[in-house]
């Protein structure tokens, strides 16, 4: 097994650092580890199991969350939230790199985080919680008395010894998580690792996790390790049954067929087969990462159609154009909702089409505009959304070009 490979990739805001924990042959598979609230990827834990997972074949990427060790980012402001942007983030950094992460395994507040990531990383076979709360909220039992922090706007508290800056907004964030839908809607195995003498975070935590979710999911108890896991016999078998369970969902890493290892031309979107589904796509669009599919039982699910992101494409551009003008006009427009649809009708029933026959596409938009607005200004906003790039482009002629890319680029 090689040393630790230092890796730097974008986060939910600034730079990650991370380490690679790499097997000394071909991965088996790849995980992706959280580590535990306020800790950070040089945990003993994070490291021991990190290692352990690699001695067996598996690939580990474990970083520190925003704002915390070596990567950017002011502690105080982030929260549950951005700590799962951030998993996304190294999600996607792996399946640019090398291969996306087939398990998430999560440590403490991790494992809530993980849990919650899931969903968004589309080639996830399977997820691990070890000694994590059922609900995020059950971090305020940490910080002590959070009255300052409600009453100021933010406080110091010590968290293991160490200060840390919490503002009343890392509070609003976990509260609002809806946790328990996520765990009963997760599309992954599920294997709930937990010490029943956990002094941290109860182990009736790890009872409502399993209860919650549905099969396939297993339970392991951690008898006698604490919740830090902070005995390396402990530490070990965790990964050694963690390992061994990753091994029936995941066989070999999820690839394309042909990797593209190029980044798309300055200017171009790119789609690509991400492989764990039949339809599933993976977007890239400059540094960001979407993906498209179909609902099932045509698709898997994972992530919304063409056509929805056709939609959401009118319905962005109609926002960010409306914006543009009222904010160099100063009128008062406090926030915009824009809502489509798209469905087809017959041509006969379209009173400005030009087409007389058969059937045509037909996208209603409905735009909500907040703010004390009077009505020449609601009607000139509504008049301008009509202008935007996209639905310009939508309304004109189109030429597409087809061409067979040059074979060279798919190594």
């Amino acid at each position: 097994m090689s040393t630790p490979t230092r890796t730097v990739f974008r986060g939910s805001s600034g730079e990650l650092v991370g380490k690679l924990e790499l097997p000394s042959d071909a991965p088996t598979a790849w995980a992706l580890f959280a580590h535990c609230f306020t800790c950070g990827k040089d945990n003993s834990a994070a490291g021991r199991i990190s290692r352990a997972l690699a001695s067996r074949g598996v690939a580990v990427l474990r970083f520190d969350f925003t704002g915390l060790g070596e990567s950017d980012g002011d502690f105080a402001a982030t929260g549950f939230s951005s700590n799962v942007e951030d998993l996304v983030c190294a999600a996607n950094h792996l399946r640019d790199q090398f291969s996306a992460p087939a398990v998430l395994v999560g440590h403490s507040l991790g494992g809530a985080a993980v849990l919650a990531a899931a969903p968004q990383i589309p080639e996830v076979r399977g997820v691990v919680t070890i000694g994590a709360p059922a609900d995020p909220f059950h971090v305020v039992g940490m910080l002590g008395d959070v009255t300052p922090v409600v009453e100021s706007g933010e406080a110091t508290v010590s968290i293991g010894g160490r200060p840390f800056r919490v503002r009343r907004q890392f509070l609003d964030d976990i509260a609002m998580q809806p946790q328990r839908e996520r765990i009963s809607t997760l599309d992954a195995a599920l294997l709930v690792m937990h010490a029943p003498t956990d002094q941290i975070v109860s182990v009736d935590n790890a009872r409502i996790i399993f209860d919650t979710a549905r099969h396939p999911k297993s339970f392991v108890a951690l008898d006698g390790a604490d919740h830090l896991l902070s005995d390396r016999a402990d530490a070990e078998y965790a990964a050694n049954v963690l390992a061994a369970w990753a091994s029936k969902y995941v066989s070999n890493p999820t690839t394309t067929a042909e990797p593209i290892t190029d980044d798309p031309a300055e200017g171009a979107v790119r789609v690509a087969e991400s492989g764990p589904g039949r339809l599933t796509q993976q977007i890239s669009a400059r540094r960001h990462r979407l993906t498209a599919d179909e609902p099932r039982p045509v698709g898997d699910d994972a992530g919304p159609t063409p056509y929805d992101l056709l939609l959401a494409a009118l319905g962005a551009c109609t926002s960010m154009t409306v914006r543009m003008y009222a904010d160099r006009k100063q009128w008062p427009l406090e926030r915009i909702v824009v809502d489509s649809r798209h469905f087809r009708i017959h041509a006969k029933d379209c009173d400005e089409c030009e087409t007389a026959t058969g059937m045509v596409d037909r996208i209603e938009r409905d735009i909500t505009l907040i703010g004390p607005l009077d009505a020449d200004q609601r009607a000139k906003l509504l008049d301008i959304a009509d202008r935007c790039p996209v639905h310009r482009t939508l309304r004109s002629e189109v030429s597409i070009h087809t061409a067979e890319a040059p074979r060279q680029r798919l190594t």
